[in-house]
Parts: C-alpha cells; structure tokens; sequence
C-alpha cells in the first residue's frame, strides 16, 4: 500500500492559517498597524478603498526593515518577537506569532517599500498568493509602506461572503478605535475613498477618547486610579445618569492591548448596581498592567481573549476602584452629616436636676377687649357700616329662570356606578365598560373580545407593534414617510465608526419620516420625526436604531429595513397600563386584523389566543356538584 501522508505546501497551510488569522478587511488592518506600533512608529497613516475590498494601505515612520528582513518577514512563523517558548510570557509587544504577514500573502497581492533609517536605498517587493513576483532596490522614506489590493482574489468563497461596504467599513473603525484608545502618544490618520474620517495628532488619553467619541463625552467621565503590587488600573467610567440601553462604549486594556474580560465587565457593572437602572450599560475605559509573567494572550488567534492568573484578586481590586471613584467625585448618594443650621440638643448629665420647662403667659390678655385709648386719640379713622343684603338683591329671581334645567350627577356618582357588578344579566348591558358590547380591557395590559369560537385575548402591546411595523414597511417600500418638523431641532453626536452605518440607512430613516442634516463631524441635526411619535426622545430614538442595525450587522436591504421599521413600531407603540377606550380598542382590534399576519409580531411573539367555548364549558363544569 503506497503512503498517503504529504506535507501542505507553504501556499495552502498560510491559506488555512489566514482563516483564523484574516477574517476580513479590519484584521489586515489589526496586524499591520499593530506591526507599525512594534516597529516605534510615531505616525501611521491608514487608506482604504471600498471598505479595504480593493485597496488597503498602511504608512508608518517606524525602524524599517533590511533587504533580508523584508523577504523574510513574509515566511510562516518569521517573527522578531521572541526566540523560545518562554519570552511569550514577557511579550511587551503587540505581534508574536508570526503569521499575520504570512496570511495576508496568501490571500492578497502585497507591496512592501521600506527603508532602514541608516540605509540610503529601500527594498520593494511583490508577492501575490504566496508567490514572490518581484524584489528591488527603491528609494523610499524611512519606515514602511504596505499595500494590500484585491484581499481574497484567490480565495472567491471567503471574498462572497464578505459583508457590505458600510458594515467592512464599521468594523475597520472599530479597530482602529480600539489601537488609537490605547496609544495616545502615537499619531494616527484614517481615510476612506479619499476622505479623511480621523485625524488623531499625539495627546494626552482623555483628549484622545473625546477625539474619538466626541467632546460631548468630556462631561461624563469619572476618573479611575490604583497601583498596588498585583496590578496597575488606570481609566475612566462614565457617570450613572449616562447610562444607555445601547451603544455604550466599553473597553478594557491590559498591557496596550485591548481584550475582551465578561468577569472584569461584571466587576464594574457590580459597581453601578443600584446607580442604573437594570439592563442598562455604561460606558468604561479601564487600563491595566500587569506583569507579563502573570497573564498568557497565546490562548486565541486574535488576542483578544487573555488569561489572568489572579482573576479574583484583581476583580475586587477593580471594583473597589471603581467604587472609590464614584464616591469621590459625588456620584452616588450619600449620607450628610452636616449640622449648621440644626438645633442644639445637649447631652444629658446625671449632676444637673432635671426641671420641667417653664411657660410664661399673659394672664390680662383678652382678644375681645377693645383698643387702647392712646391708639383710638391718635387717629379718627372709622369705617362706613356695609350693607350686605344689597349685593343679594335681584338673586331669587334669577334662581327661579333656572330650576326647570335638569342638574347632573355627580361625577363620584357615576364612577360608582361603573364598578357595581348588576345581579341580572340584562342589566349588565348598561355598563360603562361594555358600551357597544364588543371590547373590555383586563389589567391594561390585554383586550378581550367577543368571536364565534369563543373569548379572544389580545395583548394591546404587541397588537399594537404588528400594526406599526406593517405601516412603517409600507412607508419605507413606498418612501411616503410623513415626516413632522420640530421647532428646536435636536442634536445627535456619533462617532466615525456609527457615522457610516447611519448614512447606510438614512434613506430608510427618511423614507420613515426621519429629516437628518449633517453638521460635520459625526454630528447630525434632527429637522423632522415621523408622525404620531410625540413625548419620545428622537436622538435615543435614532441611536437605538443605529446601534439596532450594528449589532445585527445585516447588509442586505429588506434585513435593514426591517430593523428599523421593528424598532420604530416598539417605541411608539401603547405601553402596558395603557387605559384605552371602546372606540380605542375597537379601531386597534380593526387595524389588527386588517394585517397580513395578526397572529403574531414581526419577531414570531403571539399576539392573541382564543379560549374557545368548550374550554370554558370544563373550566365551570369542574365546579358543579356531584348531583348535576
């Protein structure tokens, strides 16, 4: 029997490694700025093209590379990182593996320029598919420049299912965001299409978070300090008041890397757990550095999960600071002790006799007893007698023109006589609640119905968001939206990484009846709101549904639209304790089922169920006697 056991060849294995490594246009991203950083750049200049599709360039100043290094660079774990297995355990730097060059080779065409900064001459060298083209000598500034075209070319079922333009490009934000947060001494430029959507100069951290996420977010950060012998943690948090059901920014860095901890994340959320109310998030930018020794971030390919030695330690310890932090700055209630301005209350001493307290009064005091006659001298003040009887004059008649006008019942009355249950049926009919005999409202919460089957139940809620979502579809299909202008127009503020999913979807939020003006950077006026919205927050409004279609990451139209019909019909729709009328319930249960789908809401819930007459039949035979 001949051997079957080969070796891949080089092409294939960096192929594989780049389905964990190079998932989509952001990884390459990730892996190239995050060498640049390794590299001591000082300024790193990003360009993409189509959401990095066609076109990826990274630019930075760092060391460069020798026309060795270049070439080598780009083989399966070549790396400068570490030389044995136990430097990954005192890994200062951002890369180590080795792979992330390798990946992109296999599945981009890659340029490289770079330049050592003592050499006159660079190196440029081309490789597609693994496949080095071509290598020579250039001129070239100091540093490196890589350009990554066509990513996935060879590649056409990874490339298909690449998602839109407007969700590669959030996700590129999204970890551009995450590597600018955590190097505030490093200047970085992102451009998309030849627009410029950040520009990061060198700054301190807390200009640089306000860079990234608006100035707006300056008010609302509470500072976050603690150095003991286990961990450094440095940072932010955001102040209760501010919290958000979406969209809140958390990040957590270790090292000068970000990661993702669920058990850090409930540290903090511990901290806050009476300040916010309960499916809330706040916003966080919490640092910590610890030793290398004590933490291993080789347990996932994207490093961004890592494993602590001292989870529980360091848990408290991040709790207790952000505890610490919020009552330092007073933003959480406290006890006063203050005692300006409060009687004086002695202490009680056994020496002293106890005396009852004296009352002192004014025995000849009598309010009846006229005025002194040193008073009645000095003034000869008296005043005209009033005959009030005149002011009466010509009433009686008045009364009598009116008493054939029948006089009202009290309103206590009728409120009365709108609970009292009458014994007869036929009585029964005359109910306020019943007028019309088709509708009654249990609890505020469910409308009850009359049919030919039996009872039916209507949850008045969710009927409600059914009836909603099909005329918001309808609105967005047709771009009829009735849109209603404001007169203060409100004033939203996102940052790059929302900015583009929302001009993704403004079409649709103005085909709802949404007017959005731009005001540049990632700020939008609010000119207009659908009709029949009123008392609802349009900027929370606009935000959710933003945050709504980042978070499913849809791309395809009808998925989007949906979403934001979905949304809008939850916000508008009559919350549960809603009092309703009969005419109320009547149009609502008529507009129900004028619906494709009454039975159930856009998200498959029920909307309705019917106890048929048989079941009620056996509800009330179980309580019959043994004789019947």
């Amino acid at each position: 029997m001949s051997d079957i056991i080969h070796l891949l060849p080089d092409s294939v294995a960096n192929q594989i490694a780049a389905g964990e490594v190079i998932q989509r246009p952001a990884s390459v991203i990730k892996e190239l700025v995050e060498n640049a950083i390794d590299a001591e750049a000082k300024e790193v200049h990003v360009l993409v093209t189509d959401a990095g599709k066609t076109s990826i360039q990274v630019i930075d100043d760092g060391k460069g590379m020798s026309e060795t290094d270049a070439r080598l660079a780009f083989e399966r774990h070549a790396t400068s990182k570490i030389r044995e297995a136990s430097d990954l355990f005192a890994l200062r730097t951002m890369g180590f593996r080795g792979e992330a060059l390798a990946s992109i080779a296999a599945v981009a065409e890659v340029e490289l320029k770079t330049r050592l900064a003592d050499e006159e001459l660079g190196t440029r060298l081309v490789i597609a598919g693994s496949k080095v083209e071509s290598q020579e000598a250039v001129s070239c500034p100091k540093g490196s420049n890589f350009s990554v075209k066509n990513l996935f070319f060879n590649v056409p079922a990874r490339r298909k299912f690449l998602k839109a333009n407007s969700t590669e490009l959030s996700n590129i934000l999204a970890e551009f965001e995450r590597i600018a947060l955590v190097h505030p001494d490093v200047a970085f430029y992102l451009y998309s299409n030849d627009s410029e959507l950040f520009n990061l100069p060198v700054m301190p951290l807390r200009q640089r978070i306000m860079a990234v996420f608006g100035k707006k977010l300056n008010q609302q950060l509470l500072s976050v300090e603690v150095d003991t012998t286990l961990v450094r943690i440095s940072g932010y948090v955001a102040k209760p008041e501010t919290a958000r059901k979406k969209g809140a920014h958390q990040y957590f860095f270790v090292n000068g890397r970000y990661m993702r901890h669920p058990y850090f994340h409930k540290a903090v959320m511990d901290a806050f757990e009476h300040l916010i109310p309960v499916g809330e998030q706040i916003s966080y930018f919490i640092y910590f550095e610890v030793d290398p020794a004590n933490i291993d971030v080789n347990i996932h390919p994207t490093k961004t999960e890592i494993k602590f030695e001292n989870e529980q330690a360091i848990w408290q310890i991040l709790s207790a600071a952000v505890k610490e932090s919020l009552g330092k700055f007073s933003a959480v209630p406290s006890i006063d002790f203050d005692t300006d301005g409060l009687p004086d209350i002695p202490a009680f001493e056994e020496v002293r006799p106890v005396e009852p307290p004296q009352v002192h009064y004014n025995a000849d005091f009598n309010p009846f007893k006229s005025s002194s006659s040193s008073y009645s001298s000095g003034s000869s003040y008296s005043r005209k007698p009033v005959e009030w009887e005149g002011l009466y004059a010509g009433l009686e008649k008045a009364s009598r023109m009116n008493d054939d006008v029948t006089e009202p019942a009290p309103a206590v009355e009728e409120e009365v006589q709108a609970v009292v249950v009458p014994a007869s049926p036929d009585a029964g009919a005359s109910l306020p609640v019943s007028a019309g005999g088709q509708h009654w409202q249990f609890k505020g919460r469910y409308i009850l119905t009359s049919v030919k089957s039996g009872l039916m139940l209507i949850d008045q809620h969710r009927a409600h968001v059914r009836v909603l979502f099909d005329r918001y579809m309808e609105q967005i299909r047709q771009k009829q939206g009735v849109a209603q202008g404001v007169l203060f127009p409100e004033i939203v503020q996102f940052p790059a990484s929302e900015v583009a999913m929302l001009e993704s979807i403004q079409d649709d939020l103005s085909a709802v009846g949404f007017e959005l003006t731009s005001l540049g950077g990632g700020s939008y006026a609010i000119n207009g709101v659908p009709a029949g919205i009123e008392g609802l927050n349009p900027v929370e409004l606009v935000r959710n549904m933003v945050h709504t279609a980042l978070e499913k990451g849809s791309d395809v139209k009808e998925e989007v639209q949906t979403l934001l019909a979905l949304t809008l019909a939850r916000a508008a729709a009559i919350v549960y304790g809603q009092v309703l009328s009969n005419e109320e319930m009547s149009a609502l249960v008529d507009s129900l089922f004028a619906c494709a789908t009454p039975g159930y809401t856009p998200d498959g819930r029920s909307v309705l169920t019917t106890l048929k007459d048989e079941d009620l039949e056996k509800l009330f035979a179980k309580g019959l006697s043994p004789t019947l």
